[in-house]
């Protein structure tokens, strides 16, 4: 993986996620390193490897929550307003027999 080259925003926002995500996945981490410790070397592949790769996609799903978190723009606080409610009911004009002018089927 190549590393980008970072402006000081960047590498302060690098440093931010790497913070939040090193102590958001440290229980992920612990349980990987657990569970590869616990296996003999021929039960590292099979459902151990699976069992692996669904710690490694929490942790990168933190990371993207991680990352996003800081992000976040304004947004309001408060609750949306009410819609305002329309002065009168309109009377309806569909559905009366007659109302419409379909067009006449061309006599042959």
């Amino acid at each position: 993986m190549d590393r980008p080259t970072l402006t000081p925003e960047q590498q302060a926002e690098a440093q931010r996620i790497y913070d939040v995500l090193r102590q958001a996945a440290d229980a992920d981490l612990r349980e990987l390193a657990q569970l590869l410790a616990a296996k003999a070397d021929a039960d590292l592949f099979g459902a151990t490897e699976f069992q692996a790769r669904d710690a490694a996609h929490r942790i990168a799903a933190k990371a993207l929550e991680a990352a996003l978190q800081g992000r976040k723009k304004g947004g309001t606080t408060a609750p949306a307003a009410p819609a305002p409610t329309a002065a009168r009911r309109r009377a309806s004009r569909g559905g009366r027999p007659g109302s419409s002018k379909a067009p006449s089927a061309p006599s042959a």
